[in-house]
């Protein structure tokens, strides 16, 4: 049995300190093979920001791989989105995107963040050829017989919360992986978490959402999901500060 820890959205700068806190605790007591964070460390990509988040993800000590949110892009510096929009995330380089192999599980990242959109609301999501075609080399060459679970900020589809991405190129990358072997796409951004599955073609992916623990809750209150591993299945179970953990 191997379990993870799938955290999102702390948003360092409106963090929630006894949410981080108590994930800390259960990091430290529980000892999971990885972490998986899958975007929004920053709320606007400051330094200081950054620098909390790369002081927190050390302190772990615990495999890590890191996704990038569209918070983590530099939101005041238009110049700096563009030209160099992840110069701040030197600190933590060594975990962005990192692909994670673990006891028959391989975690395979996925941006679905972009520097420039043409629609008003640059936070949704966006999965370029060059993202997805890079991601989906990395999960052909998954060893055989190993679960596939790809890592990304936005959902690539809607799943029912309130909170919504609107992933342009989702469906496609998402048919895409599935196509390449993928077994679950699990990623952040609308602060509520959930585990659906959702048909491709004649298989099925599992939809796996973490919540926040930052202070920006929506429907949920803060939460992370831990996902366990037996041989070929595997289950997930959101569990939310001060309240017992729910089965998804």
């Amino acid at each position: 049995m191997t379990r993870f820890f799938h955290v999102s959205d702390v948003h360092f700068g409106r963090e929630d300190r006894e949410a981080v806190d108590w994930f800390n605790a259960k990091v430290r007591d529980e000892k999971p093979a990885a972490v998986i964070m899958t975007g929004d460390l920053t709320m606007r990509a400051r330094a200081k920001e950054f620098a909390a988040a790369a002081e927190w993800l050390e302190s772990l000590a615990v495999p890590v791989t890191v996704e990038v949110g569209n918070h983590d892009l530099p939101y005041f510096n238009p110049f700096a989105r563009m030209a160099m929009p992840y110069r701040r995330y030197k600190a933590l380089e060594r975990m962005i995107e990192r692909p994670l192999d673990v006891q028959g599980v391989s975690i395979v990242p996925l941006k679905t963040t972009a520097r420039f959109q043409f629609r008003t609301n640059w936070s949704k999501g966006h999965v370029s050829m060059h993202a997805l075609q890079k991601s989906l080399a990395l999960a052909e060459a998954v060893p055989a017989g190993d679960l596939v679970f790809v890592a990304a900020h936005h959902p690539l589809v809607e799943a029912g919360t309130r909170a919504t991405s609107r992933t342009r190129g989702g469906q496609r990358a998402l048919e895409a992986l599935a196509q390449a072997g993928a077994d679950a796409v699990l990623t952040g951004h609308v602060h509520d978490p959930f585990d659906i599955q959702h048909p491709v073609g004649d298989r099925a992916v599992r939809l796996i959402g973490a919540g926040t623990l930052s202070e920006r809750t929506r429907d949920q209150p803060p939460s992370f999901n831990e996902i366990t591993v037996e041989g070929a299945t595997f289950s997930t179970r959101a569990r939310f500060l001060g309240e017992p953990s729910v089965a998804l």
